[in-house]
């Protein structure tokens, strides 16, 4: 009596439906495509000082006479630069203000921001000069930056505080990082104000 042969079919059609539903989920997970249809507006007000400190007490209990004619409360920001976003590998467009508050901490504000959503976008401080088109979309990473953190959204009106030992005289300019793919969504140049 003869051997019957199976066909290796069966295995080899499992074996690559196998291979392509891996393929099909890590690259979702990696390009999270969806989020090209997903906006996140952020509306943050303009970031307030720290209130001024307390009058302080003179030996006999009450305040100061010049202590207790200030008025109470925090001054506005100061803008020490300032840019306009251009676009990198997305049209992004916005304002990029650098803020020394009244108690001489600083903040990254960014105004009427719009730009596309993407996976693990961060922005930067950088020493970089900005270049418009594809000659800017991968030098941010090429000199010294520092990440203010993840964006909070794609649109609207963010701060990102900077951290205490961080010399905002040291950065330039700007970017909106995609740090998945290592590339600018868009940048603006910081002048001086």
């Amino acid at each position: 009596m003869g051997r019957v042969r199976r066909l290796p079919g069966r295995s080899v059609v499992g074996g690559a439906l196998a291979v392509v539903i891996v393929a099909v989920g890590a690259g979702l997970y990696w390009f999270q495509p969806w989020k090209l249809w997903q906006d996140e507006t952020v509306e943050e007000a303009l970031p307030a000082a720290s209130a001024a400190p307390a009058p302080a007490a003179t030996p006999s209990g009450a305040a100061s006479s010049a202590a207790a004619s200030a008025t109470p409360g925090a001054a506005e920001p100061v803008t020490l630069a300032r840019g306009e976003l251009v676009s990198h590998e997305h049209a992004t467009t916005g304002t990029v203000r650098l803020l020394r508050l009244a108690d001489g901490s600083h903040v990254v504000r960014l105004e009427d921001l719009d730009t596309s959503n993407g996976p693990d976008l961060r922005v930067w401080l950088t020493d970089a000069p900005v270049k418009e088109g594809k000659a800017g979309w991968h030098v941010f990473d090429d000199g010294k930056y520092v990440s203010l953190g993840g964006l909070k959204g794609n649109k609207g009106d963010q701060n990102y505080r900077l951290p205490a030992d961080v010399d905002p005289a040291a950065f330039t300019s700007l970017s909106i990082w995609c740090d998945r793919f290592d590339v600018s969504f868009g940048a603006a140049e910081l002048a001086r104000v």
